[in-house]
């Protein structure tokens, strides 16, 4: 461990991250950033050859990061998981979405620990990142790499240390967000926090995985349940004839004991939509009914079918019906300013558009091309013709650099799911 730990505190430690996506992308860039040579590993061809070529696929990681590091030989990608064998540290971030029955799936996350074991070597560090439920670095990981006979804590290490990635953030990105560390040993947990430290600006260490874990599941349940809870004020607000954003705005000037949550088309991104449901499963799974976390899924989901239903009543208002009703969607990422369509509620009020015939298209600036299941539009570009064409606009992800002006004057009729167009009035404007 001595050797490990001083390897890694003089950066000279090989660091293998397997998934370049959202979470792993911007980690090994951190790693490669502060003097690491760093490896990414992940299947998809596209991502490696892009990586390698020193250009970036993701939008909060500029190609001007990448390009230096891949030039001077601190940052490659390989698809080759062999290349575990000849690295100190490595990190797991892989997605960890949910099945059809909103069960786990924890395949990927499978698939890399064989692959993990099959070159696992001695005085080796292993790190999931991935999000999961509660007691998976134990019972997924450890007990895998532990069937190679080695032993965790003497031969090689094992820790749990949640991503805290959120997309668009200018502000908090991976290296000023506080990163929490749960080894499976003591041993474990000095060596992951020692690695972090190297390149993130603050460190809490825990006792153990499971706590580690439980504080990621926490994170995303507290949001999802006061989103839940903000739904449903906004539904019940709806039926009472009362500006919901308006009671917020009011409540949120309290100095103490409230915190403002927003109500919106439904939850989208790759942790709110999903962890939730990783603590309830495990919670039945021991016998205990997570009824809050139930009730705010249940909330939550409703919430296409909400807009869909207002989408409805404000065409019928015209005295139009909603199939044959040319529809456009402003913004199908999850949120503002971002190129991610995960789990957006977007693709869900599409699809019930179109099932009700509906001719739906949409506009995005950061998403071009939309191929979600059985979705295959091209964003069109905002204009005056645009929108003088269409029944209705309707408002899902309010992107920073929309002229709401634009849309104001020349459409005829709008739902803003998003309160973007705080400000403007007129009747042919229609609220959440």
């Amino acid at each position: 461990m001595n050797r490990l730990l001083e390897i890694i505190k003089n950066r000279e430690a090989r660091i293998g991250v397997i998934g370049l996506g959202y979470v792993g992308l911007p980690l090994a860039v951190e790693f490669a950033r502060v003097g690491f040579d760093v490896c990414g590993i992940d299947v998809d061809k596209h991502k490696t050859d892009t990586l390698n070529d020193g250009r970036s696929y993701i939008l909060d990681v500029p190609t001007e990061k990448v390009k230096p590091l891949v030039e001077k030989g601190k940052l490659r990608a390989t698809g080759d998981f062999s290349i575990i064998s000849k690295l100190d540290v490595l990190c797991i971030c892989v997605p960890t979405p949910l099945g059809k029955s909103r069960d786990p799936d924890v395949s990927y996350i499978v698939k890399a620990v064989d692959a993990i074991a099959l070159y696992l070597q001695k005085n080796q560090l292993v790190i999931l990142e991935s999000t999961t439920y509660h007691g998976s670095t134990e019972e997924l990981v450890l007990t895998k790499l532990e069937e190679t006979g080695l032993r965790v804590g003497e031969d090689f290490y094992l820790a749990f240390s949640p991503e805290r990635v959120d997309p668009g953030n200018k502000v908090y990105t991976t290296h000023n967000v506080p990163k929490v560390v749960g080894g499976v040993t003591p041993h474990c947990t000095q060596l992951a926090a020692g690695l972090y430290e190297q390149c993130i600006d603050e460190v809490k260490r825990v006792s153990s995985p499971r706590v580690a874990e439980m504080v990621k599941l926490l994170e995303n349940t507290f949001r999802s349940v006061n989103i839940g809870l903000v739904n449903e004020i906004a539904l019940m607000s709806d039926k009472l004839g009362v500006d919901v954003w308006e009671v917020i705005e009011a409540a949120a000037t309290k100095p103490f004991g409230f915190m403002p949550f927003y109500p919106g088309p439904g939850l989208g991104g790759h942790c709110i939509p999903v962890d939730p449901f990783y603590l309830s499963w495990k919670a039945r799974s021991i016998g205990f009914e997570a009824r809050f976390i139930e009730l705010a899924g249940m909330i939550n989901g409703f919430m296409p079918y909400h807009v869909v239903t207002k989408i409805t009543d404000a065409l019928n208002r015209q005295r139009k019906c909603l199939k044959g009703s040319k529809i456009i969607i402003l913004g199908v990422s999850y949120k503002r300013d971002i190129d991610d369509v995960r789990e957006s509620p977007a693709l869900d009020i599409i699809e019930k558009l179109i099932e009700r015939g509906a001719a739906v298209s949409y506009s995005d600036p950061y998403i071009p091309e939309l191929a979600e299941g059985h979705l295959a539009l091209t964003s069109r570009t905002l204009d005056r013709d645009i929108l003088a064409s269409q029944d209705c606009a309707v408002i899902i992800t309010a992107h920073s650099n929309v002229d709401y002006s634009l849309l104001v004057k020349h459409a005829s009729l709008i739902v803003d799911t998003r309160n973007a167009l705080k400000g403007f009035s007129g009747d042919h404007i229609v609220k959440l």
